[in-house]
Protein backbone atom coordinates (compact mmCIF):
# COMPACT_ATOMS: atom_id res chain seq x y z
CA UNK A 1 0.00 0.00 0.00
CA UNK A 2 0.86 4.10 -1.16
CA UNK A 3 1.65 5.02 2.41
CA UNK A 4 3.65 8.14 3.88
CA UNK A 5 5.32 8.02 7.79
CA UNK A 6 4.55 11.79 8.90
CA UNK A 7 5.24 13.39 12.42
CA UNK A 8 2.67 15.29 13.14
CA UNK A 9 0.56 15.40 16.71
CA UNK A 10 -1.97 18.29 15.57
CA UNK A 11 -3.00 16.22 12.34
CA UNK A 12 -7.20 16.51 13.03
CA UNK A 13 -7.85 13.05 12.11
CA UNK A 14 -5.25 11.96 14.98
CA UNK A 15 -7.92 12.48 18.21
CA UNK A 16 -10.57 9.78 16.53
CA UNK A 17 -7.31 7.23 16.13
CA UNK A 18 -6.33 7.36 19.90
CA UNK A 19 -10.13 7.36 20.79
CA UNK A 20 -10.57 4.17 18.52
CA UNK A 21 -7.24 2.61 20.17
CA UNK A 22 -8.44 3.27 23.73
CA UNK A 23 -12.12 2.27 23.36
CA UNK A 24 -10.65 -1.07 21.68
CA UNK A 25 -8.54 -1.64 24.56
CA UNK A 26 -10.91 -0.79 27.38
CA UNK A 27 -13.11 -3.62 25.46
CA UNK A 28 -10.13 -5.83 25.23
CA UNK A 29 -9.55 -5.79 28.95
CA UNK A 30 -13.56 -6.95 29.76
CA UNK A 31 -14.08 -3.25 30.65
CA UNK A 32 -15.94 -1.47 27.22
CA UNK A 33 -17.45 1.90 27.51
CA UNK A 34 -20.40 2.92 25.77
CA UNK A 35 -18.45 6.11 23.86
CA UNK A 36 -15.42 8.71 24.53
CA UNK A 37 -17.19 10.52 27.34
CA UNK A 38 -16.89 7.04 29.31
CA UNK A 39 -12.86 6.33 28.41
CA UNK A 40 -11.05 7.03 32.03
CA UNK A 41 -10.14 10.72 32.29
CA UNK A 42 -6.58 10.39 31.50
CA UNK A 43 -7.56 8.61 28.14
CA UNK A 44 -9.73 10.97 27.26
CA UNK A 45 -7.88 13.41 28.15
CA UNK A 46 -4.68 12.59 25.30
CA UNK A 47 -7.41 11.62 22.93
CA UNK A 48 -9.18 15.02 22.98
CA UNK A 49 -5.68 17.27 23.13
CA UNK A 50 -3.11 14.92 21.88
CA UNK A 51 -0.85 17.85 21.32
CA UNK A 52 -0.59 18.96 24.59
CA UNK A 53 -0.56 15.24 26.01
CA UNK A 54 2.42 14.02 23.67
CA UNK A 55 4.15 17.35 23.77
CA UNK A 56 7.91 15.82 24.50
CA UNK A 57 6.92 12.93 22.60
CA UNK A 58 6.94 12.13 18.98
CA UNK A 59 3.55 11.32 17.30
CA UNK A 60 3.98 9.41 13.83
CA UNK A 61 1.19 8.98 11.82
CA UNK A 62 0.36 6.61 8.27
CA UNK A 63 -1.41 8.67 6.07
CA UNK A 64 -2.66 7.92 2.19
CA UNK A 65 -0.18 10.78 0.48
CA UNK A 66 -3.14 11.15 -1.87
CA UNK A 67 -6.22 11.97 0.44
CA UNK A 68 -3.70 13.02 3.56
CA UNK A 69 -6.21 10.63 5.66
CA UNK A 70 -4.37 9.17 8.35
CA UNK A 71 -5.11 5.80 8.78
CA UNK A 72 -3.01 4.82 11.71
CA UNK A 73 -0.79 6.23 14.48
CA UNK A 74 2.20 5.30 17.32
CA UNK A 75 3.84 7.43 19.88
CA UNK A 76 7.48 7.13 20.72
CA UNK A 77 7.71 8.43 24.15
CA UNK A 78 10.88 10.22 25.26
CA UNK A 79 13.13 8.88 27.61
CA UNK A 80 16.46 7.50 27.82
CA UNK A 81 15.34 4.21 26.75
CA UNK A 82 11.75 5.22 24.50
CA UNK A 83 8.54 3.34 24.83
CA UNK A 84 6.92 3.03 22.35
CA UNK A 85 2.79 3.24 22.80
CA UNK A 86 -0.66 4.06 21.27
CA UNK A 87 -0.12 1.85 18.21
CA UNK A 88 -3.08 1.94 16.15
CA UNK A 89 -3.95 1.08 12.71
CA UNK A 90 -7.81 1.38 11.42
CA UNK A 91 -9.47 -2.01 10.43
CA UNK A 92 -10.09 -1.29 7.27
CA UNK A 93 -6.25 -0.50 6.43
CA UNK A 94 -4.97 -3.81 8.38
CA UNK A 95 -3.20 -6.51 6.93
CA UNK A 96 -0.83 -3.73 4.24
CA UNK A 97 2.29 -3.56 6.48
CA UNK A 98 0.99 -0.07 8.24
CA UNK A 99 1.87 -1.02 11.75
CA UNK A 100 5.33 -2.55 10.21
CA UNK A 101 5.93 1.02 8.68
CA UNK A 102 5.49 3.18 11.40
CA UNK A 103 7.52 0.78 13.87
CA UNK A 104 10.30 0.65 11.74
CA UNK A 105 10.11 4.86 11.42
CA UNK A 106 10.08 5.11 15.14
CA UNK A 107 13.09 2.54 15.41
CA UNK A 108 15.11 4.83 12.93
CA UNK A 109 14.20 7.77 15.31
CA UNK A 110 15.33 6.00 18.20
CA UNK A 111 19.01 4.85 16.58
CA UNK A 112 19.12 8.00 14.73
CA UNK A 113 19.03 9.80 18.50
CA UNK A 114 21.71 7.48 20.29
CA UNK A 115 18.77 5.55 22.32
CA UNK A 116 20.51 1.98 23.68
CA UNK A 117 16.83 0.37 23.21
CA UNK A 118 13.65 0.53 22.50
CA UNK A 119 10.91 -0.65 24.75
CA UNK A 120 7.21 -1.72 24.81
CA UNK A 121 3.94 -3.13 26.71
CA UNK A 122 1.87 -4.99 24.99
CA UNK A 123 -1.45 -7.12 26.23
CA UNK A 124 -0.69 -11.02 26.28
CA UNK A 125 -3.74 -11.88 23.97
CA UNK A 126 -3.16 -9.46 21.17
CA UNK A 127 -1.60 -12.54 18.95
CA UNK A 128 -1.17 -10.29 16.20
CA UNK A 129 1.06 -6.83 17.19
CA UNK A 130 2.96 -9.87 19.31
CA UNK A 131 4.03 -11.65 16.26
CA UNK A 132 4.67 -8.06 14.23
CA UNK A 133 7.05 -7.15 17.79
CA UNK A 134 8.84 -10.49 17.44
CA UNK A 135 9.79 -10.16 14.24
CA UNK A 136 11.27 -6.93 14.54
CA UNK A 137 13.80 -8.40 17.09
CA UNK A 138 11.69 -7.36 20.64
CA UNK A 139 12.64 -9.40 23.57
CA UNK A 140 11.39 -10.47 26.89
CA UNK A 141 12.20 -7.57 29.40
CA UNK A 142 11.88 -7.11 33.15
CA UNK A 143 8.79 -5.33 34.48
CA UNK A 144 8.30 -1.99 34.52
CA UNK A 145 4.62 -2.31 34.94
CA UNK A 146 3.06 -5.74 36.76
CA UNK A 147 -0.41 -5.39 35.21
CA UNK A 148 -1.93 -8.86 34.82
CA UNK A 149 -1.61 -9.89 31.22
CA UNK A 150 0.56 -7.15 30.23
CA UNK A 151 4.25 -8.10 28.59
CA UNK A 152 7.37 -5.75 28.90
CA UNK A 153 9.35 -6.23 25.70
CA UNK A 154 12.78 -4.52 25.01
CA UNK A 155 15.11 -4.06 21.75
CA UNK A 156 18.26 -3.58 21.76
CA UNK A 157 20.21 -0.95 19.42
CA UNK A 158 22.98 -1.31 17.84
CA UNK A 159 25.65 1.16 18.65
CA UNK A 160 25.08 4.37 15.93
CA UNK A 161 27.57 6.38 13.88
CA UNK A 162 28.67 9.35 16.55
CA UNK A 163 27.47 12.53 15.31
CA UNK A 164 29.38 16.33 16.25
CA UNK A 165 29.25 19.89 15.70
CA UNK A 166 32.74 20.67 14.68
CA UNK A 167 34.89 23.76 15.44
CA UNK A 168 36.98 25.65 12.58
CA UNK A 169 40.04 23.79 13.67
CA UNK A 170 38.23 20.26 13.64
CA UNK A 171 36.56 21.40 10.29
CA UNK A 172 40.33 21.60 9.08
CA UNK A 173 41.57 18.50 10.88
CA UNK A 174 39.25 16.17 9.25
CA UNK A 175 38.87 18.37 6.02
CA UNK A 176 40.49 14.97 3.87
CA UNK A 177 37.98 12.66 5.20
CA UNK A 178 35.03 15.26 4.83
CA UNK A 179 35.94 15.55 0.99
CA UNK A 180 36.37 11.85 0.43
CA UNK A 181 32.44 12.07 1.88
CA UNK A 182 31.79 14.86 -0.84
CA UNK A 183 33.86 12.77 -3.28
CA UNK A 184 31.51 9.80 -2.67
CA UNK A 185 28.51 11.93 -3.15
CA UNK A 186 29.12 13.49 -6.91
CA UNK A 187 30.32 10.34 -8.09
CA UNK A 188 26.76 8.86 -6.74
CA UNK A 189 25.24 11.22 -8.73
CA UNK A 190 24.21 13.80 -5.97
CA UNK A 191 23.47 17.70 -6.97
CA UNK A 192 25.96 19.50 -4.35
CA UNK A 193 27.05 22.01 -6.32
CA UNK A 194 30.30 20.16 -8.18
CA UNK A 195 30.24 18.52 -11.66
CA UNK A 196 31.80 15.45 -11.96
CA UNK A 197 35.10 14.14 -11.28
CA UNK A 198 35.57 16.34 -8.27
CA UNK A 199 39.62 16.33 -7.43
CA UNK A 200 39.78 15.28 -3.84
CA UNK A 201 42.71 18.79 -3.25
CA UNK A 202 39.33 20.95 -4.88
CA UNK A 203 37.00 19.16 -2.00
CA UNK A 204 39.71 19.56 0.72
CA UNK A 205 39.72 23.23 -0.28
CA UNK A 206 35.75 23.61 -0.35
CA UNK A 207 35.57 22.19 3.42
CA UNK A 208 38.59 24.29 4.33
CA UNK A 209 37.01 27.62 3.41
CA UNK A 210 33.63 26.52 5.41
CA UNK A 211 36.02 26.46 8.84
CA UNK A 212 34.15 29.40 10.49
CA UNK A 213 31.57 30.79 8.24
CA UNK A 214 29.34 28.02 8.69
CA UNK A 215 28.15 25.63 11.46
CA UNK A 216 29.59 21.46 10.55
CA UNK A 217 28.33 18.58 11.72
CA UNK A 218 29.94 15.09 11.19
CA UNK A 219 29.59 11.92 11.49
CA UNK A 220 31.85 9.56 12.76
CA UNK A 221 31.57 5.50 12.52
CA UNK A 222 33.38 3.08 14.78
CA UNK A 223 36.92 3.20 13.28
CA UNK A 224 37.16 7.07 13.35
CA UNK A 225 36.01 7.39 9.29
CA UNK A 226 34.17 10.25 8.47
CA UNK A 227 30.20 9.08 7.31
CA UNK A 228 27.87 12.02 6.66
CA UNK A 229 27.81 15.74 7.32
CA UNK A 230 25.44 18.34 7.39
CA UNK A 231 26.07 22.31 7.23
CA UNK A 232 23.98 25.63 8.43
CA UNK A 233 24.53 29.16 7.15
CA UNK A 234 22.96 31.48 9.25
CA UNK A 235 21.40 34.93 7.12
CA UNK A 236 23.71 37.81 7.59
CA UNK A 237 21.37 40.32 6.76
CA UNK A 238 19.82 42.37 9.64
CA UNK A 239 16.41 41.63 8.82
CA UNK A 240 17.46 37.89 8.15
CA UNK A 241 19.12 36.74 11.49
CA UNK A 242 16.30 34.47 12.25
CA UNK A 243 17.08 32.39 9.23
CA UNK A 244 19.38 29.77 8.58
CA UNK A 245 20.22 27.25 5.30
CA UNK A 246 20.88 23.97 5.68
CA UNK A 247 22.81 22.85 3.12
CA UNK A 248 25.51 19.69 2.25
CA UNK A 249 23.57 17.01 3.82
CA UNK A 250 25.68 14.27 2.95
CA UNK A 251 26.04 10.43 4.20
CA UNK A 252 29.17 7.51 2.51
CA UNK A 253 27.12 5.39 0.51
CA UNK A 254 28.97 2.76 2.79
CA UNK A 255 26.96 4.02 5.75
CA UNK A 256 23.30 4.19 4.66
CA UNK A 257 20.71 2.26 5.69
CA UNK A 258 21.57 3.77 9.44
CA UNK A 259 19.48 6.90 9.65
CA UNK A 260 22.24 9.20 9.56
CA UNK A 261 21.08 11.86 7.18
CA UNK A 262 17.78 12.04 9.75
CA UNK A 263 19.93 12.21 12.70
CA UNK A 264 22.56 14.99 11.20
CA UNK A 265 19.62 16.61 10.02
CA UNK A 266 18.16 16.80 13.71
CA UNK A 267 21.06 17.85 15.25
CA UNK A 268 20.88 20.83 12.71
CA UNK A 269 17.71 21.71 13.41
CA UNK A 270 17.81 21.07 17.43
CA UNK A 271 21.35 23.73 17.48
CA UNK A 272 19.42 26.21 15.58
CA UNK A 273 16.51 26.23 17.58
CA UNK A 274 18.66 26.48 20.80
CA UNK A 275 20.71 29.55 19.37
CA UNK A 276 17.63 31.40 17.81
CA UNK A 277 16.72 30.74 14.98
CA UNK A 278 13.04 30.08 14.32
CA UNK A 279 12.90 29.49 10.22
CA UNK A 280 15.20 26.99 8.15
CA UNK A 281 15.08 26.77 4.63
CA UNK A 282 16.45 24.45 1.81
CA UNK A 283 16.70 23.55 -1.64
CA UNK A 284 17.33 20.10 -3.09
CA UNK A 285 17.09 18.39 -6.40
CA UNK A 286 12.98 16.99 -7.38
CA UNK A 287 12.34 13.64 -6.91
CA UNK A 288 16.04 13.00 -5.42
CA UNK A 289 15.71 10.54 -2.38
CA UNK A 290 16.64 13.57 0.19
CA UNK A 291 12.97 14.83 -0.31
CA UNK A 292 11.48 11.94 0.88
CA UNK A 293 13.81 12.64 3.92
CA UNK A 294 12.87 16.21 4.31
CA UNK A 295 9.26 15.52 3.90
CA UNK A 296 9.01 12.76 6.84
CA UNK A 297 11.09 15.39 8.78
CA UNK A 298 8.32 17.51 8.99
CA UNK A 299 9.73 19.85 5.79
CA UNK A 300 7.30 21.92 3.59
CA UNK A 301 7.80 22.25 0.25
CA UNK A 302 7.46 25.81 -1.49
CA UNK A 303 7.63 24.81 -5.53
CA UNK A 304 9.79 23.71 -7.98
CA UNK A 305 12.69 25.51 -9.88
CA UNK A 306 12.71 23.90 -13.42
CA UNK A 307 16.99 23.54 -14.74
CA UNK A 308 17.55 25.55 -11.07
CA UNK A 309 21.10 23.70 -11.27
CA UNK A 310 23.43 20.88 -13.28
CA UNK A 311 23.75 17.56 -11.49
CA UNK A 312 27.29 16.12 -11.81
CA UNK A 313 27.23 14.97 -14.93
CA UNK A 314 26.39 18.43 -16.57
CA UNK A 315 22.56 17.69 -16.98
CA UNK A 316 20.00 20.89 -16.09
CA UNK A 317 17.74 19.10 -13.20
CA UNK A 318 14.91 20.80 -11.41
CA UNK A 319 14.88 21.63 -7.44
CA UNK A 320 12.54 22.13 -5.00
CA UNK A 321 12.87 24.81 -1.81
CA UNK A 322 11.78 23.58 1.61
CA UNK A 323 11.14 25.51 4.75
CA UNK A 324 10.90 24.21 8.65
CA UNK A 325 9.55 26.60 10.79
CA UNK A 326 11.45 25.68 14.71
CA UNK A 327 9.82 25.92 17.76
Amino acid sequence: MNVMIEENAAHPRLPALLTAYHLATEAEKGAAVSGPAELPAARRAEAEDPVTAFAADTVLLATAPETGEALGCLVLKAGTVPEVKRVWVEPEARGRGLAGALMGEALRRAAAAGAPAVRLTVWEWREGPLALYRKLGFEPADSWDDRPGLLCLEKRLAPGDRVALLAPDDVRKHADGLAALLVDAVDDGASVGFLAPLEPAEAVAWWEGTAGTRDVWAAFGPDGAVTGAVTLLRTATANGRHRGEIARLLVHRSARGRALGRRLLAAAEAHAAATGLTLLVLDTQTDSPAERLYRGAGWTPVGTVPEYAADPAGTLRATTLYYKRLA
